[in-house]
């Protein structure tokens, strides 16, 4: 690939198989034209939060070299989301997948469709725990480090291991 560019996308479930969910959806992210899986975080068990009654979240982050540009990304995410089960519902509610692009080299986009670096993802400690796994030295476009002093949001309960078919690849990029 040429002028690749680094993005990080937020994965969660907690509707039906959660690993196997995320699994499939890493698995369709590394399928995309233009996209490499470079690296992927343990998966984290997490708190459900925004007032919704629901299980608990499994939570991962993961590592990409995109050619292209971030709106391309973000359909392609939300695309693997409706083939994964995903359907319109609650705010903050239950869901099969979810896919979230978390930061996307070192552009600040503002748009309808899309922002980046996503705007609560300091909050959340379900996306900063797993994404300082695989990038220890994460920053924002604005070269604040990302840290986990402000991540009190969908708080980490525990660590679910692994996604089995990508035991192979590397925790860090």
């Amino acid at each position: 690939m040429t002028d690749v560019t680094r993005a990080y996308v937020a994965l969660g479930s907690n509707l039906g198989d959660r690993m196997a969910n995320l699994a499939a959806a890493v698995d369709a992210l590394g399928a995309v034209p233009g996209v490499r899986v470079d690296a992927v975080s343990s998966v984290y068990e997490t708190e459900p939060w925004g007032g919704v009654e629901q299980p608990r979240y499994a939570n991962a982050v993961v590592a990409l070299g995109v050619e292209g540009e971030a709106l391309a990304l973000l359909r392609a995410c939300k695309a693997i989301e409706r083939s994964g089960g995903r359907v319109p519902g609650e705010r903050f509610g239950p869901r099969a997948i979810d896919l979230d692009v978390v930061l996307f080299g070192e552009e600040t986009i503002v748009s309808p469709e899309l922002t980046v670096p996503h705007p609560r993802m300091l909050e959340r400690d379900f996306v900063v725990t797993p994404l300082l796994e695989i990038a220890p030295d994460a920053t924002l476009p604005d070269g604040r480090p990302v840290t986990a002093e402000h991540a009190i949001e969908g708080r980490v309960t525990g660590v679910l291991g692994r996604l089995p078919a990508l035991a192979d690849r590397s925790p860090s990029v």
